[in-house]
């Protein structure tokens, strides 16, 4: 099913993986410079998938200008925690790790704040989708860890967080990736360490 893709006409195409729960991806947005920005993004699963922005980041800012941006599932933890952690852009808005992407309309359908940070809540709709490569799937923990490490980074430093709750949690992500993770979880862990404040 290499490169298979959805349809472009009137009919919306349709995710190309099945979501459930909170699923971790990396979205791609066309930034006024020309380049697309990388960042992470958990999407909502329901009728229509959901997203939030969280404060004044280059997606929320892109998703106001744009209107649309490339949904992408990656299997790669380095790639994730980059996308996360850091100012990632590029000049192609598919990311070669991608395993499958969503060309999405964004619509923002409400807005509030939490803890001093002003959100946004978003649907995004599908127009074009793509399986890039089909894997077998194996469940690592330390990946699970790296997600887990990045949610915690991202929100150091905010009042409404215990600081010391973060640092530990942080500690026992470390110790899942140093006892489960592979080389690659380590590198990331690594990346989220060097573009925190942890």
């Amino acid at each position: 099913m290499s490169g298979e893709r959805g349809s472009e006409s009137g009919d919306a195409a349709t995710w190309p993986v099945d979501l459930a729960g909170v699923t971790e991806t990396v979205v791609t947005t066309l930034g006024p410079n020309g380049l697309w920005n990388a960042a992470a993004l958990g999407l909502h699963a329901g009728d229509p998938v959901t997203a939030r922005t969280w404060g004044n980041t280059r997606t929320r800012r892109n998703f106001h200008r744009q209107g649309e941006a490339y949904v992408q599932f990656v299997d790669d933890p380095v790639v994730f925690a980059d996308a996360a952690c850091s100012i990632l852009e590029r000049e192609d808005p598919i990311l070669e790790s991608a395993s499958a992407w969503a060309r999405v309309t964004v619509e923002r359908i409400d807005a509030g704040s939490e803890g001093g940070t002003e959100w946004e809540e978003w649907t995004l709709r599908p127009v074009e989708s793509a399986i890039e490569r089909e894997t077998v799937p194996t469940i690592d923990r330390g990946f699970g860890a790296v997600v887990e490490a990045t949610v915690a980074a991202s929100r150091l430093g905010v009042d409404e967080y215990d600081e010391g709750e973060l640092r530990d949690r942080l500690e026992y992500c470390a110790a899942v990736v140093e006892r489960a993770g592979g080389p690659r979880e380590r590198e990331a862990l690594k990346q989220v360490r060097d573009q925190s404040q942890w």
